[in-house]
């Protein structure tokens, strides 16, 4: 020992360690006895000779006091770290910076078993509507339609569909040079047309293809809250749909839906003409059945209503390579028979003639008797509702333009009136079973 370390403490100390965390480790030790109530070595203490004291190491000093410490890192050859992420507990063998920021989690809380259901509002009416016409729904999970009405990625509530029936587009000033009198009836002109797109659109309406309408009305997909579906019944030459409708495609991506005859006198060029439209996206081709001029009924034979219905879907099948989803009843005729046969050949929609106002999701208006006042709308309150949706006539639609904006407005407003009663009723019986919204 040089001259130097006489008055140096008794105790060695490791080489290989850091004299810059020496101070703080004697500091650690000399804690740690003190707190333990030993005493340090003294001349008077005969149990250990100066030499024998001399003899221990700083290692096992430091072993000595991890032994009583939790918090003196293990002589592994890095025994000077500063990091507190590597002092570990003994204890419970985790971080303790983790251990200490871990926030204490919050109690669970448990539903009231003896809650009960409000009971739920009406369906929403209107008296914008035609007095013998009244909402029907056709969906009966109650649940569900809760679910889709409030949940995410859903159509806004109040959302309307307004179906408009075209049935010619004639150019001219009028139409009172058409002889037939019920084809005079069924036709616009040029100008008539313009103004009612016109009129939609400046009234915040959109155009949404078949899938859209069907995907809105099953699951209350997300549409624009003002939708309008553009039909143009019967065949058509592509002239027509890019003179009336490819202008309004072009600059506001709106699809026209074409009630599609797939009569057996239909000419290839005609078909080659509208394949190109369907393959443009300009025109969605739904079925208007074959022979057309008679309309199904419940008294129809089974041989002609699948051929009416199957043969539809087999002739777009073939030529515009799509299976038909609607089909827009030739005349206006349905029957409980007609829609059973549609279903089977994957039919999701029917359209009549009865313009009896738009609809939304499960919310169709439909009339429960025979109107004497109007002999030519069929009772249609019994039917399903999917497979009787009315459609305005393109010669008055303009009128009813804002109307159908405003029941729209107005059954917003209603259902965010009811939307507290009916998410408590899902919380209380839905929710363990649908998820909660």
């Amino acid at each position: 020992m040089k001259q130097d370390d006489a008055n140096l403490p008794i105790f060695r100390y490791n080489r290989c360690m850091s004299r810059n965390h020496l101070p703080i480790l004697v500091i650690l030790v000399l804690s740690l006895f003190i707190a333990a109530g030993c005493n340090l070595p003294s001349k008077s203490d005969n149990t250990f000779s100066e030499q024998q004291v001399a003899e221990i190491s700083m290692e096992d000093l430091v072993k000595t006091a991890q032994a009583e410490s939790p918090f003196i890192p293990e002589a592994d050859g890095n025994t000077g770290t500063d990091d507190p992420n590597q002092l570990i507990s003994r204890d419970h063998g985790v971080n303790q910076t983790e251990a200490l920021s871990e926030p204490t989690p919050e109690p669970t809380a448990t539903k009231d078993p003896n809650r009960q259901p409000p009971e739920l509002p009406e369906i929403y009416v209107s008296d914008l509507l035609h007095q013998m016409d009244t909402p029907h729904e056709y969906q009966t999970d109650v649940c569900q339609v809760i679910k889709n009405r409030w949940g995410e990625g859903k159509a806004a509530p109040g959302t309307v569909v307004m179906a408009i029936m075209y049935h010619s587009i004639i150019r001219g000033e009028d139409t009172s040079s058409i002889e037939d009198p019920i084809l005079r009836a069924n036709t616009v002109t040029i100008d008539q047309h313009k103004q009612l797109i016109r009129n939609l659109h400046d009234q915040g309406f959109t155009a949404i293809n078949t899938e859209q309408f069907i995907a809105f009305m099953e699951n209350n997909d997300w549409i624009p809250e003002r939708s309008v579906l553009l039909i143009q019944d019967d065949r058509r030459h592509e002239e027509n749909f890019m003179e009336h409708f490819k202008p309004y495609y072009d600059e506001w991506g709106w699809p026209v839906i074409n009630a599609w005859i797939s009569a057996d006198n239909t000419t290839q060029d005609l078909w080659d003409e509208n394949a190109r439209m369907e393959e443009l996206g300009l025109v969605d081709h739904q079925a208007h059945g074959v022979v057309h001029n008679i309309n199904m009924g419940d008294d129809s034979s089974d041989e002609f209503l699948i051929g009416e219905l199957k043969g539809s879907v087999d002739r777009i099948q073939e030529h515009f390579h799509k299976t038909p989803r609607a089909i827009i009843w030739p005349g206006g005729g349905f029957g409980a028979r007609p829609i059973e046969i549609a279903k089977e050949y994957g039919y999701k929609v029917g359209f009549t003639t009865h313009p009896r106002g738009p609809v939304m999701y499960n919310w169709v208006p439909l009339c429960d008797v025979n109107d004497a006042a109007r002999p030519a709308y069929k009772m249609d309150g019994n039917m399903d509702p999917l497979f009787v949706i009315p459609r305005y006539w393109d010669t008055d639609a303009s009128d009813h333009v804002d109307t159908v904006r405003q029941l729209g407005k107005a059954a917003k407003d209603y259902y965010y009136s009811i939307r507290e009663t009916e998410l408590e009723y899902y919380d209380i019986v839905c929710s363990a079973e649908y998820g909660e919204l």
